[in-house]
């Protein structure tokens, strides 16, 4: 998404071993030359639709607009808590499960941008402060958008010992600020501590620049323990790799899935799940519970801020997920699995 927002402003742990798992799989993700590439090709807009999109991003940047999402204070004793999961907000969680603790695209900046000064601002502050965080064993990261590859927190991560889990082609901003990364294909894994993590494929686009565009993997991940098994998907449309992630790693015990950053579907709706996506999503993957994230944090496209769980809450209803099996965190929020 930040490539989007761009436009509006114009050692991975000792015997750490990486694992090609699948048959056919095993060839990763789908290239066109030097840049990668997704299994469908996605459909261009045309200005007509992005120039008036990108007006009204740089409109409600300076104005801003209501329906964050809502901020409770953090409890200490909670974070540490096997197993947990606690939402920082947009797609950052702190994940606790079969003795390791793992944040996921960690971004604790003011703004999801190159600079400083612009760019899409937080709405809600980070549920838990960088310096509140308990020690963190690894950090993944799904693809490089300035929303969920934020060099600022990974130098402050990095510094405190995190390692990285990355796919393919972001080691170059990891190393950059001094952190020791891992990257992954599509179907490798990484075992880190008494952990696996699996790189997933996902339905999406990278850069970070006008010149790097798709030279970087996106993906989602499985984290595999003895008990449970976690999946993020980072960003990404809706897209039957879903059913097959479920069938060569499941069960799934819980699923953090984003909602938002939709509208327009012109441009959003094949990089981008909506509410109804997401549950289809969930469903397909088998999943026993599934989280709501990418809402309420940025604001990054034309939907109500507060639409995306609203609608989430519906849909999941419709299809079976009652309360205890939906969720839709407070930014700092947390909950055992």
């Amino acid at each position: 998404m930040p490539a989007l927002a761009m436009q509006v402003f114009m050692h991975a742990c000792v015997g750490l071993a990486i694992l090609g798992a699948g048959v056919v799989a095993q060839i990763g993700a789908p290239r066109d030359g030097g840049r990668f590439t997704n299994a469908v090709r996605r459909p261009w807009p045309g200005p007509q639709v992005t120039f008036p999109f990108f007006l009204r991003k740089a409109w409600t940047s300076m104005v801003g607009r209501a329906g964050a999402a809502r901020l409770v204070l953090y409890d200490p004793d909670a974070l540490l808590q096997n197993p947990s999961i606690t939402w920082i907000g947009h797609s950052t969680m702190l994940v606790r499960m079969d003795g390791v603790t793992f944040l996921t695209d960690p971004i604790f900046s003011q703004r999801a941008s190159p600079v400083p000064f612009a760019g899409p601002k937080r709405l809600v502050p980070p549920g838990v402060p960088l310096d509140a965080l308990p020690r963190i064993d690894f950090a993944t990261l799904s693809h490089d958008h300035y929303d969920h590859t934020d060099l600022p927190s990974i130098e402050a991560l990095a510094r405190r010992g995190v390692r990285f889990v990355a796919a393919l082609g972001m080691g170059d901003l990891v190393r950059g600020v001094g952190g020791d990364v891992v990257e992954l294909d599509w179907w490798q894994t990484a075992s880190i501590g008494s952990v696996r993590v699996h790189c997933v494929p996902a339905q999406h686009f990278s850069g970070r620049a006008l010149a790097d565009h798709d030279q970087r993997l996106w993906a989602g991940w499985v984290v595999e323990g003895a008990t449970r098994r976690f999946y993020h998907a980072g960003d990404t449309g809706y897209f039957a790799g879903f059913r097959e992630i479920g069938e060569r790693l499941g069960p799934i015990d819980l699923a953090a899935l984003p909602i938002g950053a939709y509208d327009p579907p012109a441009m959003m709706q094949f990089v981008h799940l909506d509410p109804e996506e997401a549950v289809r999503a969930a469903l397909d993957l088998g999943a026993r519970r599934v989280l709501a994230m990418h809402w309420g944090t940025f604001d990054l496209t034309d939907e109500p801020l507060d639409e995306p769980p609203r609608r989430f809450r519906v849909a999941a209803t419709a299809e079976g997920f009652d309360a205890d099996h939906a969720w839709t965190l407070d930014v700092g929020e947390t909950r055992g699995w």
